[in-house]
């Protein structure tokens, strides 16, 4: 499995509007065929810190997912509302192994 952990600071002013365009974006997420998880983590402490966690069957999906007219419209939509640029980090996925 391969996921992707997306390190996200928002603008304080954009933080509703984020929090919106990320349901959005997860709904159609996870209706793609490789998707086995997407989800959207807000800091308990930080409410402008997000995580989002992405797993993919394989390297194709996760590629295929940023192809997507729902990512692509998430990426433009969201682009002036960070306070720094997004962090990707990318894991293999051990456990589930399906």
């Amino acid at each position: 499995m391969h996921t992707t952990l997306v390190y996200v600071h928002v603008k304080a002013e954009h933080i509703d509007d984020f929090i919106e365009a990320c349901r959005l974006n997860h709904e159609a997420s996870v209706q793609e065929a490789g998707n086995r998880r997407f989800d959207v983590l807000q800091s308990a402490e930080e409410p402008a810190l997000f995580i989002l966690y992405e797993a993919y069957v394989s390297r194709e999906d996760a590629a295929a997912h940023k192809q997507t007219p729902h990512y692509l419209a998430w990426r433009d939509r969201v682009a002036e509302w960070m306070a720094s640029p997004r962090e990707g980090v990318a894991y293999n996925g051990l456990y589930p192994e399906k």
